[in-house]
């Protein structure tokens, strides 16, 4: 048996990381209540740079609230971005960065002081590192032996005649003969 090397691109590393942020949004009205957060428009990027991954990303917060003693409502908008840098142990010089969502950006908690309101964010990012990777096979040089493939398994295939081209003739130049 002798060996070969294939040189294709693979995972080296995977992992995952949560990343909890704290904002605030001043308003125009004092609120009275919040009565939503959603988060929506996630967008995101990554770049491996020594050993070190930086995502940048974006997101827009929209925060329902009611002002004027519960009266009222308004739903303000503001777009948070964000700068996250991941350290990685043992990089391979030609990797790259794959970075993916495993939990979108969610607001956790939210609170009113004054006329601010104080959210929490939560996000979950997977980052795969991706690069060349040598595989080492081994080859057997001895071709398999082939299968004999049967129309009826219960059927037997008989071998081959070498006279079987000169029978048929025979035969066909007797049937033509006799009409």
């Amino acid at each position: 048996m002798s060996y070969k090397e294939i040189v294709t691109r693979a995972v080296l590393g995977k992992g995952k990381k949560k990343f909890i942020t704290n904002n605030s949004i001043k308003l125009e009205h004092t609120p009275s209540t919040i009565l939503g957060c959603w988060i929506i428009n996630h967008n995101f990027k990554g770049d491996l740079v020594g050993d070190k991954v930086n995502i940048t990303g974006s997101y827009d917060v929209n925060i329902w609230y009611s002002y004027n003693d519960n009266k009222e409502t308004l739903v303000t908008k503001n777009t948070d971005t964000y700068n996250e840098t991941v350290t990685i142990k043992d990089v391979n010089a030609d990797a790259s960065a794959i970075i993916k969502c495993l939990s979108g950006p969610t607001c956790t908690n939210a609170s009113i002081s004054g006329n601010t309101i104080n959210y929490t964010v939560e996000k979950e990012l997977g980052i795969e590192l991706v690069g060349d990777q040598k595989v080492k096979i081994g080859v057997v040089d001895e071709e398999d032996p082939w299968d004999e493939i049967l129309d009826n398994p219960d059927e037997k295939i008989d071998e081959v005649k070498e006279d079987y081209l000169e029978d048929n003739t025979i035969k066909e130049k007797e049937t033509n003969d006799t009409n």
